[in-house]
């Protein structure tokens, strides 16, 4: 097939659906299709279509806080591009992703797309997170766009929910955004400055829905807090609220961002995993701990698909409390047993997250929807 994946920023980013469509697009390609992208901005790869992106001051610098930019929108490259289309699939429900849909419609050419964008990951950048009935009204925005589409990709189950629960009419197909191979157990040597530590590991962006700062909480409070060092990689708008909260521990926080090997090495030397977000569509991160064998611990926030991860009530806590947290965190760090037997089952749950099959529950969906176009086409 020649698909066409229609997204507001393709240049490598830190936002995790840029990552996603960076890593399906590479897949499908060697899986034998033609995948092009419109973006705003692209790193002036090969099949990229680049229209530029939208400066307006506020929004600018919102939406490059957390790694993401919106595209403008150019009518010549988008009729270029979707003309040589089979199939034409839209990431998010901005301004380019709905030009993109009309003019696919008008040029009968089968659409799809993906909700990988939760209302309340905007409500939370504008610090506005509990005005619910804003989340509503966005949901409600989203709605009206999503539901001119008969096929919509879900990456979990809990959003699927979402959607149904407020009227999204779509067919929609829950599949996980992958995990590759290379995340997988293996014997890697503690850097010196970490002998004799326990290491918590916790990767995401740093900002105000990803609750960093509940983590921070539960090592102070622990009577393993002399012993516990604590990293967060990543970057994001909270850093220097972090940094700051972080100042209470002994031992400095270590605040970074990986590239993937490093990230894979520490995922293996580390000896827990903590996903404290309260917003959460699936979490790839927490999927590529756990199949290093890091045993996680996750928020039971019912706006996190994350905690469908928790396979035992130790690898869940209450969200936003630190106290429970310490108290999962302290068993199993003094819990060697109960640990290693936590790891040997995620390393055996995570094979039903691994990319190649992920890929290829993409693929079938793609041609689903191509099919039951030209069905109705003809």
């Amino acid at each position: 097939m020649r698909i066409l994946f229609v997204i507001d920023q393709f240049a490598r980013s830190r936002n995790g659906t840029t990552m996603t469509a960076r890593r399906s697009a590479k897949a499908l390609r060697e899986m034998g299709h033609t995948v092009e992208v419109l973006t705003g901005m692209g790193d002036e790869e090969q099949g990229v279509y680049e229209m530029g992106i939208k400066r307006y001051p506020v929004l600018f610098r919102l939406t490059g806080a957390q790694g993401m930019y919106l595209a403008k929108n150019d009518e010549n490259l988008l009729e270029e591009a979707i003309a040589s289309a089979d199939l034409v699939h839209c990431f998010l429900p901005f301004s380019l992703e709905r030009k993109a849909r009309r003019i696919a419609e008008a040029m009968g050419v089968a659409t799809t797309a993906a909700f990988h964008l939760q209302p309340e990951n905007i409500t939370s950048t504008l610090l506005l997170a509990r005005l619910s009935p804003l989340n509503e009204i966005l949901y409600a925005c989203f709605r009206r766009f999503y539901n001119r589409f008969e096929y919509v990709h879900c990456p979990s189950r809990m959003i699927e929910k979402q959607l149904m629960h407020r009227r999204y009419t779509a067919h929609t197909r829950v599949i996980s955004n992958g995990v590759g191979e290379r995340f997988r157990p293996m014997d890697v040597e503690r850097p010196p400055r970490h002998k004799g530590k326990h290491i918590i590991l916790m990767v995401g962006r740093l900002s105000r829905e990803k609750r960093q700062d509940v983590l921070i909480d539960a090592i102070a409070q622990s009577p393993l807090e002399a012993d516990i060092q604590l990293i967060l990689a990543g970057s994001g708008p909270w850093e220097k609220r972090l940094r700051k909260k972080a100042r209470k521990l002994t031992n400095p926080v270590e605040f970074a961002f990986f590239e993937q090997s490093d990230l894979i090495d520490v995922m293996n030397y580390a000896d827990l995993y903590v996903h404290a977000s309260d917003v959460e569509i699936e979490a790839i991160a927490c999927i590529e701990a756990f199949a290093c064998g890091l045993v996680p611990i996750i928020s039971d926030s019912p706006k996190s698909a994350t905690n469908q991860f928790a396979i035992d009530a130790v690898n869940r806590f209450k969200a936003g409390d630190p106290a429970d947290l310490e108290r999962k965190m302290r068993r199993l760090l003094k819990d060697e047993a109960l640990r290693e037997e936590l790891s040997k089952r995620y390393i055996e749950y995570s094979a039903h997250f691994r990319l190649d099959k992920s890929m290829r529950a993409l693929e079938a969906f793609f041609q689903s929807a191509y099919r039951a176009h030209e069905k109705s086409a003809a």
